[in-house]
């Protein structure tokens, strides 16, 4: 069996205090792999630079320095968790035969690598790290995300649940992937429409080695409004629906006014006037704001702009040398 190029890519923002320890990690599950012969020794742990405020890109030039099997890609700024994702995958996807993504943190099981690369190598395309449980988390944290995939399934978003962005792609996968050229990315829903052969493995999430979590409540909320608003209109039906409510409970309130009119019983409506007011003034603002969602979703995409800008590719530059070393 040919033995399988692999690249681990590792998007980083600000995480100088877990990459020196993570990186140990990783590196040996590499060298253990390329000693059971199951991948190439041209296999690379890319880490990507996502515009880091702190030393983590003097921190990868290091380890460059200190072992090939690393290499490194800088972003020009910050563009965000996906971006940074999506070209590490870009990147590596023109030389290696399977990319594996994985947070810095590690908060995802670096033991299940081994176990994705025998799947792939078994045919499948697509392997998902998929959490077997979230008894880590906040009850909160777990009621929130439970109503997050329960509401993205009644909207018609096939997502896995309990699974982030821990996966393997074939190159196959990647190139797929590559033809999506949405800005407003939202990984999670695109890769189960991908079809190709697929595989989950279970693992349980460990807590964070060193660091502050990237994805702060806001963070989250704003993740999973992209989410939402990327696949499916389903907020402006529902926005069309409260409006049909809202009109019939209208009609019933004239005709009880009309009633109270003719009999008689007419008094001042000050606090149900009022009342109505608000209400109505509250259901237009939250609809203009979905619409405007929706329209601002539009104005990034047809502008075309770049997802990111890559300043430094180490890991393309060591790739051309090793084919001109070889030639």
């Amino acid at each position: 069996m040919k033995q399988t190029n692999l690249a681990i890519v590792v998007p980083c923002y600000n995480e100088e205090a877990v990459l020196p320890s993570s990186a140990t990690v990783l590196k040996k599950i590499m060298y253990d792999m390329i000693d059971h012969n199951q991948i190439s020794s041209e296999s690379k742990i890319l880490f990507v630079n996502d515009g880091s405020k702190d030393k983590t890109w003097s921190l990868i030039q290091d380890l460059e320095n200190e072992d090939t099997i690393f290499t490194g890609l800088k972003f020009s700024r910050n563009f965000g968790h996906q971006n940074a994702l999506m070209a590490g995958m870009k990147v590596a996807g023109n030389y290696a035969d399977a990319v594996i993504t994985i947070d810095a943190d590690l908060q995802d099981d670096e033991n299940l690598i081994p176990q994705m690369v025998a799947s792939f190598q078994e045919g499948n395309e697509v392997v998902l790290g998929v959490r077997n449980d979230r008894s880590s988390d906040s009850s909160f944290k777990r009621w929130t995300a439970e109503t997050f995939y329960k509401l993205m399934n009644q909207i018609g978003v096939q997502l896995v649940p309990d699974h982030a962005d821990f996966r393997l792609l074939g190159r196959r996968a990647v190139e797929t992937l590559m033809s999506y050229h949405e800005s407003n990315l939202f990984l999670r829903g695109i890769i189960p429409q991908l079809g190709y052969s697929s595989e989950k493995l279970y693992y349980q999430r460990k807590p964070r080695l060193a660091g502050e979590t990237k994805y702060p409540l806001k963070k989250m909320i704003s993740f999973a409004l992209d989410g939402i608003t990327s696949f499916s209109v389903a907020p402006i039906k529902a926005i069309m629906s409260l409006g049909v409510v809202v009109i019939v409970i209208s009609l019933i309130m004239m005709i009880y006014a009309l009633v109270r009119f003719f009999t008689g019983n007419v008094t001042n409506g000050w606090a149900s006037l009022m009342t109505s007011l608000w209400f109505l003034g509250g259901v237009q603002l939250v609809g203009i704001s979905i619409i405007g969602e929706y329209i601002g979703k539009i104005f990034a995409e047809v502008k075309h702009r770049p997802r990111y800008i890559i300043e430094t590719d180490d890991y393309s530059e060591t790739q051309s040398q090793s084919v001109d070393d070889q030639e």
